[in-house]
């Protein structure tokens, strides 16, 4: 006879120190640190393509176009750790289908569709003359493939019909796109600073009720973006670079194809640029985070004394070693030493990517880690090997199951939208 046991949401990692009330656990785990930590990399990549789209940093180009491609297949993922984390997944249609402003989560549905659909169009525009190109390059063939013909019709239907690449039509979608990429830059930075509005608007918890904040993680969103954005740059070139050295892609046998110096020149170049930028919103971001801290101890408010032992003593090794040292101090240093090389810059990008990590999961486990007692203390033990589906999405292969998501989609997306594309290819 097997005996079915049900266990409340959050038993299976939770261990209880002290006293704690009986209805207590850990309920956010790994999931909801996942959520904010996606989010962010979704708006700071998008950030990252509005520097040369808004502001005309030219020298961004190629990385602004790798960058705006990257944040596009990021945004799926966005709603991939709610969805992980629910009970009912299937009802997360519901904020789609019932929207209202009442709900925080609510009109993250309506900020998350109207930035899907900014992005949507702004690749549109960006792409849109390579659409034409392609399809009237595949009708041209004299022989071709059942495959090529099924591209020629795909690509096509991306045209919507608008199938004018002049001078003055390349203009007007040059236009659009920095239209776009402006108002895309506050609908990106809302679309993560609500994220930080959930967690400082929740009153019975003294660690998260803050009006720093939403302004902190739209912060720390920028910086790991960007990061993402310069490491998967760098890997990608140096890929690029492998096979145009073994002559082993199709478009290394092209004679336009760029040469390795050629390849190296351009990753130096803009990842020296990246990263200035990368070091203004990192010194932004860490006062921020400082004031925070020093406000609190400043102020001294009733749970002071449960938020000091937290901070202080239990969670000391994660919020000021990994999190304040190997995260924000060690990629700090790394970048403003003189001869920056890419190398070095590419290891202070894991990093800065590790330290913002480490920000979510102090923020959203750490908030958990005390009892609204005041006299007990929850530790939250991430499951490692799942034996059942609710310590897999909750665990560690969840986790890594998001993380590896966006790459897969970004690998398909580089078929339809060629992110390192030249610009006199682009328009």
């Amino acid at each position: 006879m097997v005996e079915n046991v049900m266990h409340v949401h959050g038993e299976l990692w939770t261990v209880k120190e002290l006293f704690v009330l009986p209805n207590e656990y850990v309920y956010w785990s790994i999931q909801i640190v996942m959520y904010p930590f996606m989010t962010g990399l979704v708006a700071g990549a998008f950030v990252l393509s509005s520097l040369y789209h808004v502001f005309g940093v030219k020298q961004l180009k190629e990385i602004a176009r790798f960058s705006l491609v990257f944040s596009f297949a990021l945004l799926p993922v966005a709603m991939m750790p709610l969805l992980m984390h629910l009970q009912q997944p299937f009802r997360g249609i519901h904020v789609m289908m019932t929207p209202h402003f009442t709900s925080a989560i609510s009109a993250f549905g309506i900020v998350f569709m109207a930035y899907a659909f900014i992005v949507a169009s702004e690749l549109w525009f960006e792409y849109r003359k390579h659409f034409v190109l392609t399809t009237q390059a595949l009708a041209a063939q004299p022989q071709r493939s059942g495959f090529d013909t099924l591209r020629m019709h795909f690509f096509k239907v991306l045209t919507l019909g608008a199938m004018d690449i002049s001078h003055e039509a390349v203009q007007k979608d040059h236009n659009a796109v920095k239209k776009l990429a402006s108002l895309g830059i506050p609908v990106a930075c809302f679309l993560h600073g609500y994220a930080g509005f959930i967690f400082g608007s929740v009153k019975a918890n003294a660690l998260w009720m803050t009006p720093l904040m939403p302004v902190i993680f739209i912060c720390s969103a920028v910086v790991s973006g960007i990061a993402l954005c310069i490491l998967c740059y760098v890997v990608t070139m140096e890929i690029r670079k492998f096979m145009a050295k073994r002559k082993i892609s199709r478009w290394s046998k092209d004679p336009n194809a760029p040469s390795v110096e050629e390849l190296q020149s351009a990753e130096q170049l803009e990842i020296k640029i990246v990263s200035n930028y990368l070091l203004y919103f990192m010194i932004a971001a860490i006062t921020l985070e400082i004031l925070d801290l020093i406000f609190r101890g400043y102020t001294q408010v009733k749970s002071w004394d449960i938020l000091r032992e937290v901070i202080m003593e239990r969670d000391f090794n994660k919020i000021f070693i990994m999190q304040y040292a190997f995260g924000n101090a060690l990629p700090f240093l790394l970048m403003v030493l003189p001869n920056r090389t890419v190398r070095r810059t590419t290891i202070a990008t894991v990093l800065v990517m590790f330290g913002v990590f480490m920000m979510r999961w102090n923020v959203v486990i750490g908030g958990q880690a005390f009892s609204l007692s005041f006299s007990g203390f929850m530790h939250y033990h991430l499951p490692i090997i799942p034996h059942d589906w609710e310590t897999f999405r909750e665990g560690l292969g969840g986790a890594l199951l998001v993380m590896a998501t966006p790459f897969v989609i970004f690998y398909f997306l580089n078929k339809i939208f060629p992110a390192f594309m030249k610009e006199e290819e682009a328009h």
